[in-house]
């Protein structure tokens, strides 16, 4: 039942070439950014991830992007990472791009043993009817373009079909977790880590603070230890190494 390994790298040792991650996060908030450096420093390349977002500020996922470590990536945000959009555009990179609340379903489903569902979110465009850009051709025009999915009525009203989603691995972030694995999130770290955790056959959490079982409150948990099947505790230095995506300040 102990869960603990002693070093990052060997908790994602076994991340092989090509492996489809699902990843926590919104924004530069609950990132597993000790995980995804230890990838790095691994070498693995060739991933498939699933994420809200690509990292930000050469910090996050942007560490494996600018390193050309990922082939293909399924969110929801590209946001003001330059680098993302870059190789998108150029067609180093395919993309599949979904409405928010749906990816946070699709990812949910598919940790629940749900293989897809019907929402009302974008039927009548693109995301039902196909044709959005998945890979550019470097040219401008479109290599790889999602196809149609099914469309269907219910009470007078139309749903599109959207599938669950299941990666080989999934890497979290939490504020506090115990040696089982439960896991609690702090504000809008809780947003996507707890789904990305479901979603992953394997999933690996860094928590900033490790307690013993029974620490926990049961009703405090967010995510129970059996999404989860490893944890590495995080340094005091580690635990507070956390950027500020835009900074504003009052007169």
């Amino acid at each position: 039942m102990d869960k603990v390994v002693a070093t990052a790298l060997e908790a994602v040792a076994d991340v092989p070439e090509g492996a489809s991650l699902a990843v926590g996060g919104f924004g530069l908030s609950g990132v597993p950014n000790v995980l995804i450096q230890a990838l790095f420093e691994r070498g693995v390349s060739g991933l498939r991830v699933v994420s809200n977002n690509c990292g930000a500020m050469d910090s996050g996922l942007a560490v494996l992007l600018a390193a050309g470590r990922i082939a293909r990536v399924t969110g929801s945000y590209i946001g003001a990472n330059k680098e993302f959009a870059r190789q998108y555009l150029a067609g180093e990179l395919e993309v599949e791009m979904i409405p928010q609340g749906t990816l946070a379903e699709r990812l949910r489903a598919g940790g629940a043993g749900i293989p897809a569902f019907y929402t009302p979110a974008g039927v009548g465009t693109q995301v039902a009817d196909g044709g959005l850009p998945w890979r550019y051709d470097g040219s401008g025009g479109v290599a790889v373009a999602s196809p149609p999915k099914e469309v269907r009525e219910f009470d007078g009203t139309e749903y599109v079909l959207e599938r669950g989603i299941r990666t080989d691995f999934a890497l979290v972030r939490a504020w506090k977790g115990d040696r089982h694995g439960n896991l609690v999130f702090n504000k809008s770290s809780r947003n996507f880590n707890p789904l990305a955790a479901m979603a992953g056959r394997v999933t690996v959490a860094e928590v900033e603070e490790l307690v013993e079982p029974g620490e926990i409150e049961p009703d405090a948990v967010h995510l129970p230890g059996i999404f989860v099947q490893r944890v590495i505790a995080l340094t005091a230095e580690q635990a507070a190494d956390k950027r500020i995506e835009q900074r504003t300040v009052s007169s």
